[in-house]
């Protein structure tokens, strides 16, 4: 047994809805006395199909010692169900790059005589497919090209580290600060996001889908504990997976007792401004 990232459900936020449950084809996921269960180590990638899914974010991936995942167990669990959800495990694999786990699968399926799916991702994605993994080419009009260069606009970066995990509690820059905690994706995807998202604040990023978000709650709790915080805004793309910050957030304010005003903002994929 070593380390390996693997689901971990928060049992206080699951109400035991389900929806994580058939968007897991590996079939490691059960409701199990109202609440959402892990069963086996062995059935667990680690990949993170279900966390998109999971409307209260109680679903996380964590580093911890884990039994191997095995794939040919996955598979023999996984034929029992039918083509669909072998071409559903199959796309979650591929989309994910988990090429040797995917090349596995394969073999297996060759190997009993069964039928591989056609497998065609490109414009499609099944309940099973985490949204935020989807893939999708966006095509930009181009604009004709003029001979007077727009204005290079300044970066609005006023501190570093910027990683929630690197940014010390007690940095002085987070003393009486703007505080604009991110999805590290949506820099990339909002064009102003300099102008109308970073100026005159304090910048925190992470990954909501791929980070320790326990970890990230507490470093939240001792900047606000350790520091004057005028307000706090998180952006965060559309994706399902990018949510799972935002009732965190909220709680960490909630519980240190301080009346900080919270602001929402939400990003498309196509870089707009949702609000």
């Amino acid at each position: 047994m070593g380390k390996r990232n693997i689901i971990k459900i928060d049992e206080e936020k699951c109400n035991g809805c389900g929806l994580c449950v058939p968007n897991c084809p590996e079939g490691a996921l059960q409701i199990i006395d109202g609440k959402a269960c892990l069963i086996s180590d062995l059935f667990c990638d680690g990949l993170g199909a279900c966390i998109g899914h999971c409307p209260q974010g109680a679903i996380t991936i964590e580093e911890r010692e884990a039994e191997a995942y095995d794939e040919k167990k996955v598979m023999a669990n996984i034929v029992k169900q039918g083509k669909n959800v072998i071409r559903a495990h199959l796309k979650h694999l591929k989309e994910h790059g988990a090429h040797a786990y995917f090349k596995q699968a394969v073999d297996f399926l060759k190997e009993k005589n069964i039928d591989i799916p056609f497998i065609e991702y490109k414009h499609e994605i099944t309940q099973h497919t985490c949204p935020g993994s989807k893939i999708i080419g966006l095509k930009r009009l181009q604009r004709p090209v003029t001979k007077v260069r727009a204005q290079k606009q300044d970066s609005q970066l006023s501190n570093w580290p910027i990683q929630i995990m690197l940014v010390p509690a007690f940095a002085p820059y987070l003393n009486n600060a703007e505080l604009l905690i991110t999805a590290d994706c949506v820099p990339f995807a909002y064009s102003d996001f300099h102008q109308d998202l970073l100026k005159n604040k304090v910048l925190l990023i992470g990954c909501p889908k791929l980070d320790d978000m326990q970890l990230y709650r507490e470093k939240i709790s001792q900047i606000i504990e350790n520091n004057n915080i005028n307000s706090i805004t998180y952006a965060h793309m559309e994706v399902p997976c990018c949510f799972g910050f935002l009732p965190i957030i909220k709680e960490v304010i909630n519980e240190s007792g301080k009346n900080i005003p919270f602001k929402d903002i939400n990003i498309s994929i196509k870089g707009e401004r949702i609000n």
